[in-house]
C-alpha cells in the first residue's frame, strides 16, 4: 500500500510541475540559492564574517561545492547538481517508505541528498592533484628557460609545446594578452595569477613580478617550484597512509549493510524484529546515520594536502 501511495504522490508532483510549467532545474536551483543566501540582518552577517556564528553544515557544503565547480570550470553544472541532489533526496525517502521505516525517512533523504556533493568533493582532489602535477612540469621548464634568457615571454613561448591543458590555456592567454592586447608584463602576470587556484603558482607569479623590477631575484624561483615536488611526495605518502583505513571503512560499511539480508537467512525472527519493530527500526536509523556521518568525515579527512603561505 505504501508503494502505491508513493507512486501516486510522485505522479501528482510531476503533474504540478507540468501544469504550472515549472522546470525542475530552475526549481531546485532557486531552493539551493535560497539556502546559501546571505544573512538578512547586518548583525548576522558580521557574526558570520568574524566567525562568532558558525555557518550551517548544509550551507557550508553547498558553498564549498560551488567553489569547487568554479575552480574546475564546471560552474554551469550547479543547477544540474541541485536537481540531482533533490532527486537523490526523493529516492532516499522513497526507499525508507517502501521499507516501512518512518524513522529512517529523514536519515535516508538527507544522506542521499549529500551524495552528489560528496562526489564533487572527491573529484576536486583528483583535479587538484592533476593540476599540481602539470604545474610542476610547466613551472620547472619555464623557470629554467627564464633563468637562461631573463625574458618571461620568450621562456613561455619556447616551452609552449610541452604544456598540457588546463595549464596550457592559462599561458596561451598570457602570451596573447602581451602580444595582442597590452604589453604590460606585470599586469599580465597579475591576471594570470588568479586563473589557477594553487598557492605555489601564485607565489611563483609574485616572484616573477618582483623579478621584473630586480633581475637578481630570479634565484628565488627555483626554491618555489621545488615546493610542488615536496607536496607531491607528501601527498604520495599520505595516500599510502590513508589507503588502509579507507579500505577498512568501506569493508565495515559493506558488512553492516550486508548483515541485514544475511539475517533473513540465519534467523527470520531476528530479521522481523529488526525490520518491523519500533526498536529495530530506530537501530537501523542510527546505523544509517552513523554511515552517512562517517562518510562525510572520511571524505573531509582524505583530501590532499595543499601548500599554504
Amino acid at each position: 500500500m505504501s508503494t502505491i501511495l508513493l507512486i501516486a504522490c510522485i505522479g501528482m508532483i510531476a503533474g504540478f510541475f507540468i501544469l504550472f510549467g515549472i522546470s525542475p532545474m530552475e526549481f531546485t536551483e532557486n531552493i539551493f540559492k535560497k539556502l546559501i543566501s546571505k544573512p538578512k540582518s547586518i548583525k548576522d552577517e558580521i557574526n558570520e564574517t568574524t566567525k562568532r556564528k558558525k555557518v550551517s553544515f548544509l550551507r557550508r557544503e553547498i558553498m564549498e561545492v560551488q567553489e569547487v565547480l568554479k575552480v574546475t570550470g564546471r560552474e554551469k553544472r550547479f543547477p544540474l547538481l541541485c536537481a540531482l541532489s533533490l532527486l537523490f533526496f526523493t529516492m532516499g525517502g522513497s526507499i525508507a517508505i517502501m521499507l516501512g521505516n518512518f524513522f529512517l525517512v529523514p536519515v535516508m533523504a538527507i544522506g542521499f541528498m549529500f551524495l552528489p556533493f560528496w562526489y564533487i568533493r572527491l573529484t576536486q582532489s583528483y583535479f587538484k592533484r592533476d593540476i599540481a602535477a602539470e604545474l610542476e612540469t610547466a613551472l620547472s621548464i619555464i623557470t629554467t628557460a627564464y633563468l637562461r634568457n631573463e625574458d618571461i615571454l620568450t621562456a613561455v613561448e619556447e616551452n609552449m609545446n610541452y604544456l598540457n591543458p588546463p595549464v596550457l590555456s592559462v599561458f596561451k592567454g598570457f602570451v596573447s594578452r602581451i602580444k595582442l592586447i597590452n604589453p604590460d608584463i606585470i599586469g599580465a602576470l597579475q591576471a594570470m595569477k588568479e586563473q589557477i587556484d594553487n598557492a605555489v603558482f601564485r607565489e611563483w607569479c609574485d616572484a616573477l613580478i618582483a623579478c621584473q623590477l630586480d633581475r637578481s631575484l630570479k634565484t628565488t624561483l627555483t626554491p618555489i617550484v621545488s615546493k610542488l615536488s615536496d607536496m607531491r611526495v607528501v601527498n604520495g605518502e599520505l595516500e599510502n597512509m590513508v589507503f588502509e583505513p579507507r579500505k577498512e571503512f568501506i569493508t565495515m560499511v559493506i558488512l553492516v549493510i550486508g548483515n541485514i539480508p544475511l539475517l533473513y537467512f540465519l534467523n527470520k525472527d531476528w530479521y522481523h524484529t529488526l525490520m518491523h519493530s519500533a526498536l529495530g527500526q530506530i537501530i537501523l536509523s542510527i546505523c544509517a546515520m552513523a554511515i552517512f556521518i562517517s562518510t562525510a568525515f572520511v571524505i573531509k579527512l582524505t583530501q590532499p594536502i595543499e601548500y599554504r603561505r
